[in-house]
């Protein structure tokens, strides 16, 4: 079980590769969406990208290989492809099972890149809805992570100081967005190995 520092009063978590096992879907989905355009979207390149909203990661792709891609366009593919996928999603239990403690306990968000509508849908897929008091996505704000956006939301709703929020991260930018904002992070990667086999 992972253990939460004594001063947290709030728990905020990323949902994609935190919360939900989504992210071998997500990768498959984008190379669905940008493979047309000659773009290798492995792994690596995935998690370099990770916590990025649609258009923000279409916009940095298009200035990293010199492409032309309508972020509307591509990301509809890309949010189609995802569709396809998203009922077949797990949760990752070792957070889950934090989850799932501290209901009633301690205020809980999620902060997630991820679109309102695929937040949603993933929260329903692995009955998580009901959990968190508040849910903030690309919709809810104007910078992206690494921006601290996401997060002091978060804090703001459940009226807790940035200092007491412990976040829950998978991605390098979240990890920087939760710094920045000046709350504690772990670090989800040292309790669970994800898998990009598809």
């Amino acid at each position: 079980m992972i253990k939460i520092p004594k001063q947290a009063k709030a728990l905020i978590f990323d949902l994609d590769g935190t919360v939900a096992d989504t992210m071998k879907n997500h990768l498959k989905s984008w190379q669905e969406a940008v493979s047309p355009y000659g773009i290798d979207f492995n792994a690596d390149l995935f998690m370099s990208l990770t916590g990025k909203p649609r258009t923000a990661t279409i916009l940095k792709l298009n200035e990293q290989f010199g492409t032309n891609m309508d972020p509307i366009a591509v990301g509809k593919v890309k949010g189609a492809s995802f569709n396809t996928l998203v009922d077949f999603t797990k949760e990752i239990s070792v957070v889950a099972d934090v989850v799932r403690k501290y209901h009633t306990i301690l205020p809980m968000s999620i902060g997630t890149g991820s679109t309102r509508n695929g937040a949603r849908k993933t929260l329903e897929v692995i009955e998580m809805s009901h959990y968190f008091d508040f849910v903030i996505t690309s919709n809810d704000i104007s910078n992206p992570k690494p921006h601290p956006e996401t997060f002091l939301k978060c804090a703001e709703l459940m009226k807790v100081h940035p200092h007491n929020c412990v976040v829950f991260e998978d991605g390098i930018l979240g990890i920087e967005a939760a710094k920045e904002a000046g709350m504690m992070v772990i670090d989800v990667n040292d309790y669970y190995k994800m898998e990009f086999t598809i």
